[in-house]
């Protein structure tokens, strides 16, 4: 007698047998979806298989990709893509110079617009201006560096330029010197001056004494001999032992090397004066931004530790080279510094304002830049985008001024941009191959 089967099971088996009925009808269903693979009748026919990572890789026979995924049969007419209507097939065949190479025209649904993303703005005519910051090295200038030479050889008998960093005025005392060569020629001088002034019976002898005394005062004022000097030497009539040099311009005192009692040769350096009412500010830029740079143009200098240091000046110089390690180029600019509040070796902020006039500005996520073309996508309406290239100008402030290949309200796509530019790779893999067969 056969033992009463539980309920349980009984529910248990049911479910089962509907889930292998199920799991079969789903393969019968697969198998007989795919048999146009073979290139039955009455379906869309196989063109090839696409990589779904890169549409631009495909393979005329099922394959997996580098992760492990299936290839995407891409059949001749595609059930999911709209039919073009009469005005989109006429934009096509007329807008052939239009089409960028290895891209095609995208179609979609509203639904797919809407549920991939897609959004579009217009393009306008506005004026779009740059901010930009660089950073600058304040050096002094140097044309207002004087480099202060003996031109005779002695010693040292006083300095009166002590220390570096001291201020000396023009004109001012600043070390004096004994210096046979220089005793010589004031003695020269003095006997010359004094036979000059001799009655003489002949005009001849007296101009040659005359320009014998000239021959040995030019002698003098050619050794830096100061003015006073000479005419205090013309009117004692006695030679000084030591001669006081004078500072040749206003400035301070940035290199020194020389002290008391040291014998100087003639043509050594002895310190250097350097005029810190004007001082240069050395900034760059990188190579990119050099177009946007030019001699006369406005900077505004400001610094991090006075934020009421405001200075305007302009570019003086544009060096004729590039760093070759950083890719960048030098700018100089000019700054009044009378009040000194601009030392040398200071790194202050210099900022620039690049105008690039009026011009069809769109946002930048519009742009898809791959190195060696610009890419956008126009909404032609009906759910058409198309792939149209352009010329990218300035950007600033997340806008992009268009030089060429868009019009005014010509509405670009904004986000999803990559969505379609695989689809428009694929499109146009599909419509070469369908050429190549016909």
């Amino acid at each position: 007698m056969l033992k009463k089967i539980p309920l349980k099971i009984i529910l248990a088996i049911l479910v089962a047998a509907v889930l292998i009925i199920g799991v079969s009808w789903r393969l019968g269903y697969h198998q007989g979806a795919n048999k146009p693979l073979s290139g039955s009748s009455g379906s869309h026919k196989l063109l090839f298989y696409r990589n779904p990572m890169n549409p631009a890789i495909t393979s005329p026979a099922p394959a997996k990709d580098e992760m492990g995924m299936d290839y995407i049969p891409v059949y001749e007419d595609d059930a999911t893509t709209p039919i073009k209507s009469t005005q989109q097939q006429a934009d096509d065949f007329f807008g052939d110079e239009t089409k960028v190479s290895g891209l095609g025209v995208v179609t979609m649904t509203e639904q797919g617009i809407r549920l991939s993303g897609v959004q579009v703005v217009s393009a306008v005519q506005e004026k779009i201006q740059r901010a930009l910051r660089t950073v600058g090295l304040v050096v002094p200038d140097e044309t207002r560096i004087h480099r202060v030479q003996t031109k005779v050889g002695g010693w040292v008998e006083t300095l009166l330029v002590n220390y570096m960093g001291q201020l000396v005025k023009k004109g001012s005392p600043t070390l004096s010197i004994y210096s046979p060569e220089l005793l010589s020629s004031q003695e020269e001088f003095i006997k010359t001056r004094q036979l000059a002034l001799r009655p003489a019976a002949d005009a001849g002898d007296r101009t040659s004494a005359q320009r014998l005394r000239q021959s040995a005062q030019r002698r003098l004022e050619l050794f830096d001999v100061p003015p006073d000097f000479i005419k205090e030497l013309e009117r004692t009539g006695k030679p000084q032992r030591t001669v006081t040099l004078l500072s040749p311009a206003d400035g301070f005192i940035t290199a020194k090397d020389i002290f008391p009692g040291q014998e100087v040769k003639p043509g050594m350096e002895l310190y250097t004066v350097s005029d810190l009412s004007v001082v240069w500010v050395d900034a760059e830029v990188y190579e990119y931004e050099t177009r946007d740079v030019h001699v006369g143009q406005e900077g505004v200098l400001t610094t991090s530790f006075d934020p009421s240091l405001r200075l305007t000046g302009k570019i003086a110089y544009i060096y004729p080279y590039l760093n070759r390690e950083s890719r960048t180029l030098k700018l100089r600019f000019d700054f009044d510094n009378k009040d000194l509040r601009l030392k040398p070796g200071m790194y202050v902020d210099i900022n620039l304002m690049i105008d690039y006039g009026e011009g069809i500005v769109i946002p930048d996520s519009a742009i898809m830049d791959s190195g060696t073309r610009q890419v956008v996508f126009v909404d032609r309406g009906e759910g058409r985008f198309e792939p149209r290239e352009v010329k990218a100008g300035g950007r600033s402030e997340g806008k992009t001024q268009v030089l060429s290949g868009l019009n005014v309200q010509d509405r670009v796509v904004v986000k999803a941009n990559f969505l379609l530019d695989s689809e428009s790779r694929l499109r146009a893999l599909i419509d070469a191959a369908m050429a190549a067969k016909k």
